[in-house]
């Protein structure tokens, strides 16, 4: 009776010398496309702000664009509305249009679940 444990995984994780370690949560890379000062771009901008301070812990990116001053950004990647924030990274790109204020919808929206 062979009772090796040779070629079968029992559960347990080997580490030798030369293993890398676990690689950490990936950056999320996110750019909000907002108009102006406009109360709802402000509320926009704070409520990701609180939004990435809670969930994002400092592994994130954030670029704030104001689509009056730099229409050509938002018209190279078809901005219809705003706030409209986009994840770039971690793939699935995923786009989501609002406050923000619910941010449990943020989180699902961004499939940040995963992430």
């Amino acid at each position: 009776m062979n009772t090796s444990n040779k070629g079968r995984h029992n559960g347990k994780r080997n580490h030798s010398a030369n293993e890398e370690p676990a690689p950490k949560l990936a950056k999320v890379v996110l750019r909000l496309y907002v108009t102006g000062q406009t109360p709802r771009s402000v509320r926009a901008i704070e409520n990701l702000s609180k939004f990435c301070a809670r969930f994002l812990n400092g592994r994130f990116e954030l670029e704030v664009i104001d689509i009056y001053q730099q229409p050509a950004l938002a018209k190279e990647v078809q901005i219809l509305a705003a706030p409209t924030l986009i994840k770039s990274h971690p793939l699935p790109v995923r786009r989501l249009v609002g406050d923000f204020s619910d941010q449990g919808r943020v989180v699902s929206g961004l499939d940040l679940d995963a992430a």
